[in-house]
């Protein structure tokens, strides 16, 4: 696959990153591409490795090592070096039911394990799929594929995310009749409200909702299954249901002051802008601002990162983002060998424009928050930080990161966004449905499966295994389609 001895004649490229400064100015996605030729010469980096960690997709100490989707990547690899782009569609096609999305969002659990990574720098895992899906796009071979006979069976998808996307586009080409409900007013789910702009441009997620619908896919927005549709309806409706709403309960920071106003959670910051930037450009005013406010994120994940970009971009005076767990080296130790996921350092795009705006990156490791301040207004003015250091439970054994006395410090916060991760499904849909939930509150299935403890209704995605990436989310959507697909015909070709 690819040239033999490519990965030591070219070096690694990626695309053009427009620089911090100036992106800050804006909403839009900020990298410009390599060009065909330049992408092609990426792909002969590919080499004959022997086996392919990049596309196994297994978990290793705990973490995913390859691409979940099992993206036949060595063989697409060289199909872009050898300029056959539209078989590398094709053959990426196959796998893989939104190529567009993860190539700007996921982090590239294919790169991670990649054989060149041993001795130098991966290959361009993710751009060469870029390249391949948008060069698709560009030359009309990206088209609606509706189903060539119908089934009369009818599936309803609970949710519009990643998941319950991926299950509707199978599902509908297996010749099923789909109606996806979102309680929003726009389809997308985390897509939609989750993911800024300037990582996943809308009219990107908008190009690809337009061809499930001439598919024959059926969008209901501004349903909220559970409280305007009631399970039971949607029995008497449909044959099957496929419960795909996310991981949605946030987890909370309980410390004095929680009470204060200008508190939010992060995904709710985000999609108050995304909402605000779709509706009228920001015009309307119908955002959370970080205008002009010294602005604390808690969490140091991808929303975390992500909530440090939105709020450089809407004029904070200052951003601190704070990590309970230590600062990770630069390089890998010897206890997480290649390819397991490396835990090193990675500086994301907020960072690199808070370090920017401000000199300094905004992270702070190792620090909690142990209280906050409010003012006359019963606003949130500042917060009362503390140290953390890791100690060993007596009881359970687990190392624990507990507050180390007399370390307190007092910094500015007029505007704090909890990024602290999910805790997993919202009760009102599990309990109006009656399926069981395991103690994390994720709906439970048998081991490898998809089917609840209610017959005739399914789960996927974060709602399933719990908060994950997208790529796992559209493996999950996939699988339980598979799932669904042979439950209503006694056997799938999915």
């Amino acid at each position: 696959m690819g040239k033999a001895t490519g990965f030591l004649e070219y070096e690694r490229e990626t695309a053009q990153v427009e620089d911090p400064l100036e992106r800050i100015r804006h909403f839009r996605e900020f990298r410009t591409p390599l060009s065909l030729e330049a992408q092609e010469r990426q792909g002969a980096r590919c080499m004959e490795c022997g086996v392919p960690f990049c596309q196994n997709g297994e978990m290793l100490a705990g973490m995913a090592s390859g691409c979940p989707l099992h993206n036949l990547i060595p063989e697409t690899n060289d199909l872009v070096y050898t300029g056959n782009w539209k078989q590398a569609y094709e053959r990426l096609s196959k796998t893989h039911c939104f190529p567009e999305f993860t190539c700007r969002v996921c982090p590239a659990l294919c790169e991670a394990a990649c054989t060149c990574n041993v001795n130098g720098e991966p290959v361009s895992v993710k751009e060469n799929e870029r390249a391949i899906i948008e060069h698709a796009y560009e030359n009309g071979w990206v088209v609606p594929r509706p189903p060539r006979v119908r089934t009369g069976k009818r599936v309803a998808i609970v949710g519009s995310g990643p998941s319950g996307l991926s299950a509707a586009q199978q599902l509908n080409r297996r010749g099923h009749l789909v109606t996806v409900y979102e309680r929003r007013d726009r389809i997308g789910g985390l897509l939609r409200y989750g993911i800024p702009n300037m990582k996943l441009d809308k009219k990107i997620l908008d190009r690809r909702i337009e061809l499930m619908k001439a598919e024959g896919v059926v969008f209901e927005t501004n349903v909220d299954v559970g409280k305007d549709i009631s399970p039971e309806e949607l029995k008497q409706k449909f044959d099957r249901i496929l419960l795909a709403c996310g991981a949605a309960n946030p987890r909370d920071i309980n410390v004095p002051g929680r009470d204060s106003g200008n508190i939010y959670f992060a995904f709710d910051f985000l999609t108050s802008v995304t909402k605000s930037l779709l509706d009228s450009n920001l015009k309307d005013k119908a955002y959370v601002s970080a205008q002009g406010k010294h602005v604390l994120v808690i969490g140091g994940g991808d929303t975390g990162n992500d909530c440090v970009g939105t709020s450089i971009r809407l004029g904070a005076k200052s951003v601190t983002q704070l990590e309970m767990m230590p600062k990770p080296g630069e390089t890998r130790s010897a206890s997480n060998p290649w390819p397991q996921w490396p835990k090193v350092l990675k500086t994301d795009y907020g960072q690199e424009e808070a370090i920017a705006v401000f000199g300094h990156d905004p992270r702070i490791y190792q620090t909690t928050v142990k209280e906050f301040l409010k003012d006359k207004n019963g606003n949130v003015k500042k917060a009362v930080i503390v140290n953390l250091e890791p100690k060993k439970d007596e009881k359970s054994g687990r190392m624990m990161m507990v507050p180390v006395e007399g370390s307190e410090q007092t910094i500015p916060a007029e505007l704090v966004l909890i990024a602290a991760g999910f805790l997993g499904s919202q009760a009102y849909v599990t309990d109006a449905f009656g399926v069981e939930v395991d103690p994390r509150t994720n709906v439970k299935t048998d081991a490898g499966g998809y089917e609840t403890s209610v017959p005739g209704v399914f789960a996927a995605g974060d709602m399933h295994r719990g908060q994950s990436l997208v790529v796992w989310a559209i493996q999950e959507g996939r699988q339980a389609a598979r799932a669904v697909d042979e439950s209503l015909m006694d056997y799938t070709n999915l």
